[in-house]
Formats: structure tokens, C-alpha cells, sequence
């Protein structure tokens, strides 16, 4: 659920989709610290009291724009573990691969990091996907996961591989095929065969 929050007449939906626009625009031409409350205004060509009447500050307005509403991995598991992780580490850069994320993630945990007001619970579940891994961990076939392993604990994991891959594309011009990805992941959740 995005920051907006419905009060008094109804707002015009347009002024959001601009303003989410520019931001998103902002963020690739100018970088994160340029996205500020006055540009974004200027960009979308509202007044910045508009802004401010649908979000408190610059980085609800980036979490919003980078990291839409839906969460970023919207997958049914099909049981078969292995493509179910294909399947989600491929949408999980494609999403975070956007320009906008891209920028957008760097920025945010910086910010996150040093401020000393919390971000909201709703957009770390949006952003990191972890109750849609858990979902086909639970839904893989009897026997396929180890029952001691923590799936918060692999997808941290798969998380760190993932960001890697996408927010530190510049610096680690490695590219892995996903598959090894895949494989990594699948070992870690492997039972451990009892020793003889």
C-alpha cells in the first residue's frame, strides 16, 4: 500500500501519477540527493504544497515511485522448487534492475541507515519479498527442504547475491548465469543426508 493516504474531497489522481513520474525521471537524470521535494514539483508541474498534502517528505515520494505499490514478486508457487526460484530471482532483478530502483535502493538504505525515524514495516515487506519466498519454500515437495534451515536465513542470502547483481552492477561486472543462483540456493536447503 503506497503512502497516500485518502483524506477530505477526493485528490486528482493525476498530480500522484506526475509526481511519481518525475521522481522516477529525477532519480535516473540527477541521482538520489537532486530528487528533492521542490524538483519533483517543478517536474510533474504542481505546486509543492500538492506534494506535501500526499506524502510528509522526498522519501515517501521515492519509496512510492521506485517500488510501486504491489510487492515486487507476485508468484503462485507451483511446487517445482527449483523453477519457482528461477522464477523469482528473475522477476526480483527485474524489478529491482529498474533505473529508478536501482538509484532509488542505494539512496534509501543510506538514509535509513542514519535517520532516526524508522521507515515504514508496509514498504520493507513490499520491497523485500520475504513472505513470497516463504511461500515456496512451504510449498515445495515433502523432503526437499531441510526442516532446520531458516528460509529468512537464505533469502538474506539470496537477497545479498541479488543487490549484488543489480545496485553494484558498475563495480562487479561479473554477470553469473541465474541458474548457478539457483543452485547455490537449492544446496542450501538441501536435507542433509544422515551420516552412516
Amino acid at each position: 500500500m503506497p503512502y497516500m493516504q485518502q483524506v477530505g474531497r477526493p485528490r486528482d489522481s493525476t498530480i500522484d501519477d506526475r509526481a511519481l513520474a518525475a521522481a522516477r525521471t529525477l532519480l535516473v537524470e540527477r541521482g538520489f540527493e537532486a530528487t528533492t521535494m521542490a524538483a519533483i514539483a517543478e517536474r510533474a508541474g504542481v505546486h509543492a504544497s500538492a506534494l506535501y498534502r500526499r506524502w510528509p517528505s522526498r522519501i515517501e515520494v521515492i519509496e512510492d515511485a521506485a517500488f510501486p505499490a504491489a510487492a515486487p514478486v507476485e508468484l503462485t508457487p507451483t511446487g517445482d522448487l527449483r523453477r519457482d526460484l528461477r522464477r523469482f530471482i528473475r522477476v526480483y532483478i527485474a524489478v529491482f534492475g529498474e533505473p529508478a530502483a536501482r538509484v532509488a535502493a542505494a539512496g534509501l538504505l543510506a538514509h535509513h541507515r542514519t535517520s532516526d525515524k524508522p521507515g515504514a514495516p508496509a514498504v520493507y515487506l513490499r520491497v523485500s519479498s520475504r513472505p513470497q519466498f516463504r511461500a515456496l519454500i512451504a510449498a515445495a515437495p515433502p523432503g526437499s527442504v531441510d526442516p532446520t534451515v531458516d528460509p529468512d536465513d537464505v533469502f538474506d542470502m539470496l537477497l545479498g547475491a541479488i543487490w549484488t547483481r543489480v545496485v553494484l552492477f558498475t563495480v562487479t561486472t561479473r554477470q553469473r548465469p541465474i541458474e548457478r543462483t539457483v543452485d547455490m540456493v537449492l544446496r542450501m536447503l538441501r536435507p542433509v543426508p544422515p551420516h552412516s
